[in-house]
């Protein structure tokens, strides 16, 4: 069976379908992905990111004829340069020297845009996992300086992020144990269905 990133044809054609007559009726992005997710059993992340790489398949024919008149696209993001990032950055710790949450804090920078605000949001979780050190740089240049109840805080929400990441993987191998089981059982009730025909 030809597959497109890791999904079958038919299954490509049902998510975008499923996407197109959502959008159609109103719905947003995140919903559509969450309820395919659930029809599914897929995880939403999951769901949104082959979403998106098949809207970037330009060159398949065959994503090509099934994305015609579907009206879908997927909007260029432009990253955020180093400076950008530093600034953005400074920005959301003086606030939250504050007593800013960052939740706040990106709001208010982002002017109340719901997409901006994640993007921000998602950004700074993004440094704080992966470059503490950048954060730690940056409240130095800023002339922020942390007391034992902010590193308290800092490390709480590095640990609770870190919790979540992985709460979210232990769910998402549950599904795919739960569906590979049922697959194998499925697979097995065809073969004694095939023998018994013979």
């Amino acid at each position: 069976m030809n597959k497109i990133n890791g999904y079958t044809e038919e299954e490509a054609k049902k998510l975008v379908n499923y996407v197109s007559e959502g959008k159609r009726k109103g719905a947003t992005l995140s919903e559509l992905f969450a309820g395919y997710a659930k029809k599914t059993g897929r995880a939403k992340g999951s769901v949104r990111n082959y979403y998106y790489a098949l809207l970037r398949c330009t060159g398949d024919a065959r994503v090509k004829s099934m994305l015609r008149g579907k009206n879908l696209r997927a909007e260029k993001i432009v990253p955020f340069s180093e400076g950008e990032t530093d600034e953005l950055l400074k920005s959301i710790l003086l606030r939250k020297q504050q007593g800013y949450s960052v939740r706040r804090a990106v709001s208010e920078l982002a002017g109340g845009d719901a997409k901006l605000t994640l993007r921000y949001q998602n950004k700074y979780r993004n440094v704080l996992t992966r470059q503490p050190e950048r954060i730690e740089r940056l409240m130095r240049e800023a002339g922020i300086y942390e007391s034992d109840e902010q590193k308290r805080r800092l490390e709480e929400e590095i640990n609770g992020l870190y919790d979540r990441l992985a709460s979210g993987l232990k769910e998402e191998n549950r599904r795919l144990a739960a569906l590979i089981k049922k697959l194998t059982d499925e697979n097995a009730l065809l073969k004694l269905q095939i023998k018994n025909m013979d």
